[in-house]
C-alpha cells in the first residue's frame, strides 16, 4: 500500500476564504428568522457606521457589485429598512440611510452576532483576537483601492 504524503499546508488566502464561508452560513442561519442575508446585514451595519452613502459607495464597502447592491437597495427599501434622499450637501446626489426600523432590526441582532464572533475567537487571547483584527486589516488596506470603512 503506497503511503500518503503530506502537501504543503493551505495557503493564507484559502484559509481566510474557509473562515469567510463557514461565518456567512452560520450568520445567514442566525439572520433567517428577520428574512435577511449575511450581505444585507453588512450593507445596513455599514449604512449604521456611514449614513448618507450612494449605492455605488455602499456596494464597495459591502464587497459586493454594484448590480448585487442595487437589487439590495430595492428589497431593503421595500422592508422599510433603508430610505433614499436627497444629499444635504448635494441635491444631485441620492444617498443611504437606516430607517428607525433598520436601525432597530440590527439592535436586535447585534448580540447574535457579537456571539459568533466570540465564538470565532474563543480559541485566541484577547491579544491574538486583537493582532488578528489589526493583522487583517493591514491585509485589506493594501489590497484595497479605496480606504477602508
Amino acid at each position: 500500500m503506497p503511503t500518503r504524503t503530506a502537501g504543503p499546508p493551505p495557503t493564507l488566502l484559502y484559509v481566510i476564504k474557509q473562515v469567510e464561508l463557514a461565518v456567512r452560513a452560520q450568520l445567514d442561519d442566525i439572520l433567517r428568522p428577520a428574512r435577511l442575508t449575511a450581505l444585507q446585514y453588512t450593507a445596513l451595519t455599514v449604512l449604521e457606521r456611514h449614513p448618507d452613502l450612494t449605492s455605488a459607495q455602499l456596494a464597495r464597502n459591502s464587497f459586493v457589485t454594484a448590480q448585487t447592491m442595487a437589487d439590495m437597495v430595492v428589497i431593503l427599501r421595500e422592508r422599510g429598512l433603508i430610505d433614499r434622499h436627497r444629499d444635504g450637501a448635494d441635491r444631485r446626489r441620492l444617498v443611504l440611510a437606516l430607517t428607525a426600523e433598520g436601525r432597530k432590526l440590527l439592535k436586535v441582532y447585534r448580540g447574535k452576532v457579537a456571539d459568533l464572533e466570540a465564538k470565532m475567537v474563543a480559541p485566541l487571547t484577547q491579544r491574538q483576537a486583537a493582532q488578528l483584527r489589526t493583522s487583517l486589516s493591514a491585509c485589506r488596506a493594501v489590497l484595497a483601492d479605496h480606504p477602508p470603512h
